[in-house]
């Protein structure tokens, strides 16, 4: 019961990821995207500083000076702000298909920076995984976007921010380490508006509701997040991430009128696969290690 409940709870995450991608997007058209990645992240903040204080959590934490949080802080903020700018260049499909990588290279960092042990089967997965991103990426080939590399790197930041979170040692929930995040978001988005020369634009007053939605969305997502990984099993309930792709599909067809080519299809299909494997052989050989050994 509890796989089932942490697998809705994570399908209905990835449905609000996708509708808040699809949303930036929408918003990218005639705003600057440092502008809507800062004011949707200070939305999130204020969300989050009022969770903390409903819950009797003190505002500011020590740790959040902690040289591992600020660098998944960091990782997270450019990850996050590169994706979201790859969302205004590049189709949401293709951009959503790079994505559902982060969960291999995550295994891959862990692998060579944490001393995990990964056996032959995931190392070969890992790079099928990369065949997949390349075959979606087509470097050197006529289909090639150079903006689909933007979408990669902030990939990679995502999976680097995954990774550091596996190592923190200090005692953060997840509405803190959000709260961090968001609050290092919000004036590197405005910089990097300010860097590329780009002027703020006043949102009217239907921006103004897109916005609004894309700060809910999020912060249900975020919530969906957390109930499902209370319980259950992990490799299983994290499988459903890759729901968001399917849901991407459906939101690039609907708001974008995006028919994905053959290649996006059959690299996000390779991922997707490879990635699924990745997280049960994980699963699968966690919890062979919690069971008892014989007995002497």
């Amino acid at each position: 019961m509890d796989n089932i409940r942490g697998a809705a709870f994570m399908v209905f995450a990835m449905l609000c990821f996708a509708v808040e991608d699809g949303m930036i997007k929408m918003l990218a058209a005639d705003m600057p995207v440092g502008q809507i990645i800062s004011i949707a992240c200070f939305g999130g903040l204020i969300g989050f500083l009022v969770w903390s204080a409903i819950r009797g959590d003190a505002l500011w934490q020590p740790e959040y000076l902690d040289r591992t949080v600020l660098l998944r802080s960091a990782s997270d903020t450019t990850g996050s702000i590169l994706f979201a700018t790859s969302l205004a260049v590049v189709p949401l499909t293709t951009a959503s298909a790079v994505i559902q990588a982060t969960p291999l290279v995550v295994t891959l960092g862990a692998a060579l920076f944490l001393g995990q042990a990964v056996g032959w089967r995931r190392w070969i997965a890992i790079m099928v995984g990369f065949i997949g991103v390349l075959i979606i990426i087509r470097p050197g080939m006529e289909g090639f976007t150079p903006a689909t590399l933007l979408a990669v790197a902030g990939m990679l930041g995502l999976a680097a921010r995954d990774l550091i979170t596996r190592s923190l040692t200090v005692k953060l929930n997840g509405p803190q380490l959000a709260t961090h995040t968001f609050a290092l978001i919000v004036p590197a988005g405005l910089l990097v508006t300010l860097l590329r020369g780009q002027s703020f634009v006043m949102p009217n007053a239907y921006q103004s509701l897109i916005l609004f939605g894309t700060i809910v969305v999020g912060m249900i997502a975020y919530l969906a997040i957390v109930a499902a990984t209370r319980g259950g099993n992990a490799g299983i309930i994290s499988s459903f991430r890759y729901s968001r792709m399917i849901f991407a599909l459906i939101v690039g067809y609907l708001m974008f009128r995006e028919v994905p080519d053959t290649a996006t299809i059959i690299g996000a299909a390779i991922i997707m696969t490879t990635g699924i494997y990745t997280l049960w052989r994980e699963a699968r050989l966690h919890r062979a290690s919690l069971q008892p050994g014989p007995a002497l």
